[in-house]
This record gives structure tokens, sequence and C-alpha cells, in this order.
């Protein structure tokens, strides 16, 4: 049996009357394999995702192949992403299905 993951859209349809995407600098904690980001990375101006899992993050990667989203995918946790990083401004923070 084939797993689909929010085949009619409910989650995105909730996220998108929650947030306003368009042009804002998102930061999504625990990416995972990207199958949130790809669904909100089109209306972002840029998108930091975050996952402490490499396969993970290679994954994200191979499933958005040949797609033009402004995505950078870090290999890090919150907590050193925050340590070592020069003061960002993001206008959106995700953290969804993510215990980190």
């Amino acid at each position: 049996m084939t797993v689909r993951t929010d085949p009619e859209g409910h989650e995105t349809d909730a996220l998108f009357e929650l947030v306003d995407f368009e042009g804002a600098r998102v930061l999504e904690i625990g990416a995972g394999d990207g199958r949130l980001t790809w669904r909100y990375a089109g209306r972002a101006a840029y998108v930091m995702a975050l996952e402490p899992y490499e396969g993970s993050i290679a994954r994200a990667r191979e499933r958005l192949l040949g797609r033009d989203l402004p995505i950078e995918f870090r290999h890090a946790a919150f907590e050193d992403f925050a340590a070592d990083s020069d003061r960002d401004v993001f206008d959106v923070a995700l953290l969804s299905w993510s215990l980190c």
C-alpha cells in the first residue's frame, strides 16, 4: 500500500490560512525530507531548512531536483544553528512534526 501525505491538501490549506509566505524569509526547523518545505517555498523569498539527519536532507534534495525553489537545506540541529549563526532575520519560523 502506498502512503500519501495529505493528498487532499488540508495541512497545506491550514498553513496558508495561518501564514503569509509571500516574499517572506522562512526558517523551517526540522525540515526532514522536505515534505512540507516544497509546498510553501514557491511563495517565499528564501527558505533556510534545518535538519539534523543527513539522510533526510539527501531525500529532500532528491525530491526537489529540477524545481527552482529558494531553499537552502542545512545539516544542523536548531541549537547548533542558533549558536553558530550570524544574526539572521526571518519573517516566519516553522516547527512541524519535529522534536528539536
